[in-house]
């Protein structure tokens, strides 16, 4: 049957259109409103369905809603939805219960613990219930984040003068990182990995061999960016020494060397203060305590890792070690300083 065209109410004919050109309307509104003025112009409902891709029974729910109610009739209904199970206070008992210590035996909380807790109150709620409102809270009972504080009394002047020393390096001298990698392991798989093809990542069997551990001593030249290493089995003082007399003997003769170390133990020894008290052009500046990413070779063991050793394997130490120094010296044909951007004004929490 071929009903008759659609009756549009005084104005609402220039509103309709303006909804079918509007950018910015929600796009359900424009196309009811396409609905409707092509039933205005006399298009059966089956046509307009095929243009405007609606089966022409809900076409025809448009047209009458439109028919009885006018432009309100085309927009969508409130609706009440399920009436709040949580209340307010129910909430606050939640976070209340979640941020104090966790059940005896345990040492944080589980949804399961949490909900058991809330049914003990009088609440009772499901261990997924109080996951999604954790959620909505953006608390996170499960993770944990740490931090470590420095308690040096000098901190902020060793702060200031290894800053001092990235910013603005004294005239006529060498500026090195210095530090030590340790326990770097030479693991390698029991079984072959297989390379990555298209549709499937590399995959490796999660077993594997231990071949020994070496210890990488490292020297950033801090204002040129190349890298100085060398790979041993210790962090002992006698090697720290020898690491010294290497860039000793790699600085030009009437420079100063300034190294920045860490206050491990091994760069506090009597050797150590014996060989800067012989050698009065070599300076060591110590980090603050606790405070090792003020050292810039930090940087390069960080690339170290993600390219090399951490989906590395090495079938033996001296394989680990070549492997090791290769890297290096094809870093060193890219190097470049790091950009250190700290003014030397107060860091603000974000």
């Amino acid at each position: 049957m071929h009903l008759p065209p659609l009756k549009l109410r005084r104005g609402d004919r220039d509103m309709l259109e303006s909804w079918t050109r509007s950018g910015t309307i929600e796009a359900r509104l424009a196309k009811r409103a396409r609905i409707v003025l092509m039933a205005a112009d006399g298009t059966s409902n089956c046509d307009i369905g095929e243009v405007v891709g609606m089966h022409y029974n809900q076409v025809g729910v448009w047209r009458k809603r439109y028919s009885e109610v006018g432009l309100a009739g085309l927009v969508d209904e409130e609706r009440p939805g399920r009436p709040c199970v949580y209340g307010h206070d129910d909430v606050l008992l939640l976070v209340k219960t979640v941020t104090e210590d966790p059940p005896e035996g345990a040492t944080r909380w589980t949804m399961e613990a949490l909900a058991g807790a809330m049914a003990a109150h009088g609440v009772p709620i499901s261990a997924s219930q109080c996951w999604r409102i954790c959620r909505a809270l953006d608390l996170k009972p499960w993770q944990v984040e740490s931090w470590m504080t420095s308690h040096d009394p000098d901190f902020w002047e060793k702060a200031a003068d290894v800053c001092g020393l990235y910013l603005g390096p004294p005239e006529n001298a060498v500026v090195w990182s210095v530090d030590e990698k340790t326990s770097i392991q030479a693991k390698a798989r029991i079984n072959p990995t297989k390379p990555a093809i298209p549709g499937t990542p590399e995959r490796r069997e999660f077993e594997y061999e231990r071949n020994g551990t070496v210890v990488l001593f490292a020297g950033l030249n801090v204002h040129e960016g190349d890298v100085a290493g060398w790979v041993t089995d210790s962090t002992c003082s006698d090697n720290f020494v020898t690491f010294l007399w290497d860039l000793i003997d790699q600085t030009p003769e009437g420079m100063d060397l300034h190294c920045i170390a860490d206050n491990l133990s091994a760069h506090h020894t009597d050797k150590v203060a014996e060989l800067l008290e012989h050698n009065p052009h070599v300076h060591i500046h110590y980090t603050p305590t606790h405070s090792s990413w003020l050292n810039q070779v930090e940087l390069f063991f960080s690339i170290l890792e993600r390219r090399l050793l951490r989906r590395g394997e090495f079938s033996s130490v001296e394989d680990l070690t070549a492997r090791i120094i290769a890297f290096i010296n094809d870093y060193n044909r890219r190097a470049a300083p790091f950009r250190w951007t700290y003014e030397g004004r107060p860091l603000k929490a974000a």
